[in-house]
């Protein structure tokens, strides 16, 4: 014979426990659905409004990118940047990712010798080593950003495309080059598009 505690419930009722479960998912979803992502897009906003706001490239008024995310340039009066694997066109911010082609793949071994035909064909005369980054994508597909070499390969080119001083041309990468992060990570590189739009703005003058 067993003796039943006089407030022992049923198998199966919980009562009590519903309205402090109730209570504790109201609290978490207002403090991490409305409270936290409201306290750091404020603190964002305030603190780093260029890069909350999608580091956007202004040209007159109007955003024409963003500096995180690369673009194509072909023409023989421009910069070009680091080529991009993305599908089903290059510099797809919305489908980010390499190729994942071995160093011994065939297609990438092809790919490359296509990307270095065309940069000796818009300038036959540079018969300098081709740096790497401007035959190879990155691993995001979408890098902004060239090498100092790979700026410094094209800089007469560039020049001669735009009837400008290559000494000119070359101060102008000097201006926009970016050193290592914090000083250590990283390698000087440069800005494509900032780039790009700076020249045009050394043309109209």
């Amino acid at each position: 014979m067993s003796i039943l505690h006089p407030r022992q419930e049923q198998p199966g009722r919980t009562p009590g426990l519903l309205r402090p479960a109730l209570v504790l998912f109201v609290l978490l979803s207002a403090v991490t659905g409305l409270l936290y992502p409201l306290t750091v897009t404020g603190l964002a906003q305030a603190l780093f409004p260029q890069q909350a706001n999608g580091s956007l490239v202004m040209h007159n008024g109007h955003a024409v990118g963003s500096a995180l995310i690369g673009q194509s340039f072909t023409e023989a009066r421009y910069f070009w940047g680091r080529p991009s694997a993305t599908a089903p066109m290059a510099y797809n911010a919305e489908a980010s990712g390499g190729s994942n082609l071995g160093p011994s793949n065939p297609a990438l071994a092809a790919a490359v010798r296509a990307r270095v035909q065309a940069l000796r064909a818009a300038d036959p005369g540079n018969l300098a080593p081709v740096p790497v980054d401007l035959v190879t994508a990155s691993a995001s597909g979408l890098d902004p950003h060239i090498s100092r070499a790979a700026a410094d390969y094209q800089a007469a080119r560039v020049a001669r495309a735009r009837r400008l001083p290559e000494t000119q041309v070359r101060a102008l990468v000097a201006r926009h080059s970016e050193g290592a992060l914090l000083g250590l990570l990283g390698e000087p590189r440069v800005n494509v598009l900032r780039l790009n739009l700076a020249l045009d703005a050394l043309s109209q003058k």
